[in-house]
This record gives structure tokens, C-alpha cells and sequence, in this order.
């Protein structure tokens, strides 16, 4: 008889908790009131109507029928845990921010892992980007580091990522993915052209979330106690080292397992494997900026290595699971705007949009006093919000009148930020960059870092999906990346049948 094989952690949750308590809870109301039955309504005789009077079925049904949050507009499948960041090595003549005052310091972290462009019910292995958002509960509040798989992105100016994540959303009409609206957006919009590169390659579909490096993205500034400012890049690199899934084995993922990359990671630190990240940071100077070959506030472009070295200052470990998906990662916001003294923005201006756009979805989704709940708001601060939605996650403090700007300290002198030096540019809503460069990065990574199996898989990949767009948008997008160098075009125009057919005729 063939021995069954043991279960993961993730399915034995209800035996350990079996396991665990030692005698069963009494159920109650929300309220905290005994409830005598948890399985009948009240009804007047044995097949009467339900009276108003049965509160205990008013109070279940009320609560599931508003258990859910509107769900993400973008990154809304995940899965995270929790655990904490140290202090491995000494940059604080770069940053005063207390969370690198000294080596072993150690600080608590959320992190929650996600895709971007599918919905709560889709496959963890779908081809896309990877969120990888970090949040740092320090003494000095609370610091977000949300950034994805990647060191780039897709666009470079806020203004233009609503349209793009309508391009990967569903057709209106149809109510499908669309890959005319995909393949048109890319197409004619020659800065995307990095980015779906990467994401076409081999990283583009990343063996679960412990085995893909995770970065800031964008570009940051440190601020010493001298107030010296740098600019910065904040890098996560695994520890278990960069794994990926073929396009064949996450088709098979999708449709067997598609929570795949949420199950790998709880059960491995349920088995006490605590998956790892080492934490990087690339500086350049003002100076450098001012004269680099590349704008450093472009996040459509990476600094290189070569230029800018990768500078060792800790590791983040996860050893916790939530003990409520729902309350502990699915309410867990996270928000660019939430940083902490040493650690501030740039002219970044994908960046500086996103500074506007995360608290306000955060309100919509998840009301009004969000910033309040314990997951979010760790440490003690003094905010103007006395009353609305979620109230009930406050330490309320009793005693204290409402804050009013007549009471307030004013500001911390040691908050005094730098005055920020700007490269000259003239206020105008179209900015083109002069020489803007869109292929030189591309070209690097087709020519220099890819090799040729690496190629061949990242044009089939990208023929696979290509091919159910409108002919004119494929002829589009082939010359786009013939750009990038002329066998990236041939080998697409190779694997598209559009193009097999043009030239039978």
C-alpha cells in the first residue's frame, strides 16, 4: 500500500488549531454576548416567519455581508508575513534615520508580496511584475518601501499610469483581457520598451516570492546629521537565490495551484525555513547627478553597477505567518508617503505622483481613519481625525481634547529638511527629456546580459502574446524593438504568423 504523503503546513491549520485549545470557545455575538445556538434561526412556532427580535442573525448576517474591502485597484492578489530588518553595516555618516543608528539594531516588518495587473482570484504564477512592499515600524514612525521584482518600471511620469493599468485591465465591453490595448500602449510608447523586456525574460515569472530580488525603484534621498544629502537606490536581494518558472510550468501552476506562491511562502516559514533578503543601497552624489550620462530620477532606467556599486546595510528576515490573512495582510496598507527623518523624496516623477495617490486609495478602500488601524499605525502619533469608519481599531486616549493647530509643538528642528537642489527645467505638462534615450539600456541587456537561449525563450514569450493583437499593432511593436538591435526584430517577425503570411502573399 503506497504511504500517503504528509500534508503542508498551510492544510493542517485546522488540526493544530485543534491542537492547541484546550477546551472550545463559546460563540458569541460580535458584541461579545453567549450565543445559545449558532446553527437555527428564531422563528415563531417550527415553521413560522423570522422575528425582527432575532439580533444574533441580524449581527452574522450584517457582518458577512460587509466583510470585504473593495479589492486593489492594482496588486490586489498577495500574500505576506512578517518579521525584521538588521542593521549588518554602518551607514550613518549617509542617512540619520535611527533605523541605521548602530549595527545589530533590529526593526519589526510587514512585507507583502503581489502581482499587479489580476484580480484577488488570479493565478500567483501569471506573467507579471511582482509588488514587493516593505514596512519598517520604527521609533520614528512608520517607513514604506513599496517597490516591486524589479530595480525599473514601465513609465516614467505618473500622468501616464492610469493608462497603462487600463491596458492590462479588462475591456469595458467585453469584460476580457484585452491584448490590443496591451501591445497599442507599449507600442507607442517607446519607454516601456526596458521593462517589458524584463518581463518577458526568464524573471518574468518568479518561482514564488522567496526566490526574487525586490527593490525601491525608485530614486531617494539620504540625509545625514549634517544634513548632506545623497541620492539613493534601495535593492533586496535574496538569499535563496533567484529561481523562475517556465511558461509551461506556470500555465500548469495556474490552473492546479493558482495560490501557489502565497502556499510556499507560508508553509516554509511554518517549517521554520524563514525565507531571507540581503539589503543594498546605491548612492550618487549631487555632483554626479548633475553630469551623469542618464537622468537619475528616470525609473525606467537602472543606475549601473559598474558606476554606482551595490553598498551592504542589512537583512530582512520572515518568521511570522498572520494569523488572520484577512486582518493582518489583506487590511495591511502601505504608502510611499510614509517616510522617516534621513529618508526623503526626489524628483522622481513617477514617485512624486505616487506620493498623492496611495493614502487616497487607502481611504476608499479602506475608510477614513485607515492610517489609525494597528497594522498600519504602530507607533503613537498625533493626528486631526477624531472620528469615522474603523474608529474601533484606535487606542482611544481619554482625557485628551481634540488636537488643534493652537496646541501643536510646531516643527522638530531635526526634521528640517535640505534645501533640494533642482537641475534647471522649465514648468511645462510636456517635458521631453533632450536625447531622450529609450533603447541604449534595452540594448545592454539583449546584448550584454541575455544569452542567446535567454533571447529566444524572451522572443517566444513575447510572440506567444504579440500574436492576438491587431496586425498594424504588431508590425508596431516589432519595429519598436527592432530598435533595441535588428535581431530582436528578426526573431519576432520569425515566430509571428502575421508576418509568415504577409510574406507568403
Amino acid at each position: 500500500m503506497e504511504k500517503r504523503k504528509p500534508r503542508p503546513p498551510s492544510a493542517e491549520q485546522l488540526i493544530q488549531y485543534a491542537l492547541k485549545v484546550k477546551d472550545i470557545p463559546i460563540d458569541t455575538t460580535s458584541a461579545g454576548n453567549p450565543v445559545d445556538s449558532e446553527t437555527d434561526i428564531k422563528t415563531i412556532g417550527p415553521h413560522g416567519p423570522v422575528p425582527l427580535e432575532d439580533t444574533i442573525y441580524l449581527d452574522k448576517v450584517f457582518h458577512f455581508t460587509g466583510e470585504r474591502n473593495p479589492e486593489r485597484v492594482v496588486h490586489a492578489k498577495g500574500g505576506g508575513a512578517f518579521g525584521y530588518f538588521e542593521v549588518t553595516h554602518d551607514i550613518s555618516h549617509l542617512c540619520r534615520a535611527a533605523i541605521f543608528s548602530e549595527v545589530g539594531k533590529q526593526t519589526p516588518v510587514a512585507a507583502r508580496f503581489s502581482t499587479v495587473w489580476g484580480e484577488r482570484g488570479s493565478a500567483d504564477t501569471n506573467r507579471d511584475p511582482r509588488g514587493f512592499a516593505i514596512k519598517f515600524y520604527t521609533e520614528e514612525g512608520n517607513w514604506d518601501l513599496v517597490g516591486n521584482n524589479t530595480p525599473i518600471f514601465f513609465v516614467r511620469d505618473a500622468f501616464r499610469f492610469p493608462h497603462f493599468i487600463h491596458s492590462q485591465k479588462r475591456n469595458p465591453v467585453t469584460h476580457l483581457r484585452d491584448w490590443d490595448a496591451f501591445w497599442d500602449f507599449i507600442s507607442l510608447l517607446p519607454e516601456t520598451t526596458h521593462q517589458v523586456m524584463i518581463l518577458f525574460s526568464d524573471r518574468g515569472i518568479p518561482d514564488g516570492f522567496r526566490h526574487m530580488h525586490g527593490y525601491g525603484s525608485h530614486t531617494f534621498k539620504l540625509v545625514n546629521r549634517e544634513r548632506q544629502p545623497v541620492y539613493c537606490k534601495f535593492h533586496f536581494r535574496t538569499d535563496q537565490g533567484i529561481k523562475n518558472l517556465s511558461a509551461q510550468t506556470a500555465q500548469k501552476l495556474g490552473g492546479t495551484n493558482p495560490d501557489y506562491a502565497i502556499q510556499d511562502l507560508y508553509d516554509n516559514i511554518a517549517k521554520g525555513n524563514f525565507p531571507s533578503w540581503t539589503f543594498y543601497i546605491q548612492v550618487m552624489s549631487f555632483e554626479q547627478a548633475e553630469t551623469y550620462k542618464w537622468n537619475p530620477f528616470d525609473v525606467t532606467k537602472i543606475w549601473p553597477q559598474s558606476d554606482f556599486p551595490l553598498i551592504p546595510v542589512g537583512h530582512m528576515v520572515l518568521d511570522k505567518n498572520p494569523g488572520n490573512h484577512f486582518a493582518e495582510i489583506e487590511q495591511l496598507a502601505f504608502n510611499p508617503n510614509n517616510l522617516i527623518p534621513g529618508v526623503e523624496p526626489t524628483p522622481d516623477k513617477m514617485l512624486q505622483g505616487r506620493l498623492h495617490s496611495y493614502l487616497d486609495t487607502h481611504i476608499h478602500r479602506l475608510g477614513p481613519t485607515t492610517t489609525k488601524s494597528p497594522l498600519i499605525a504602530r507607533t503613537e502619533s498625533e493626528l486631526l481625525i477624531i472620528s469615522g469608519m474603523l474608529l474601533w481599531l484606535l487606542t482611544i486616549r481619554m482625557g485628551r481634547p481634540t488636537i488643534t493647530l493652537t496646541v501643536s509643538r510646531g516643527r522638530s528642528p531635526r526634521l528640517m529638511e535640505p534645501g533640494l537642489r533642482m537641475m534647471p527645467r522649465e514648468m511645462s505638462r510636456d517635458i521631453r527629456l533632450k536625447g531622450e534615450d529609450n533603447f541604449s539600456q534595452p540594448r545592454i541587456l539583449w546584448s550584454s546580459v541575455l544569452d542567446d537561449a535567454a533571447r529566444d525563450r524572451m522572443t517566444t514569450n513575447i510572440a506567444s502574446v504579440l500574436k492576438l493583437a491587431a496586425p498594424f499593432i504588431q508590425e508596431r511593436t516589432v519595429k519598436m524593438f527592432s530598435q533595441v538591435h535588428p535581431d530582436f526584430g528578426a526573431r519576432l517577425r520569425k515566430k509571428l504568423p502575421h508576418f509568415q503570411e504577409s510574406s507568403e502573399e
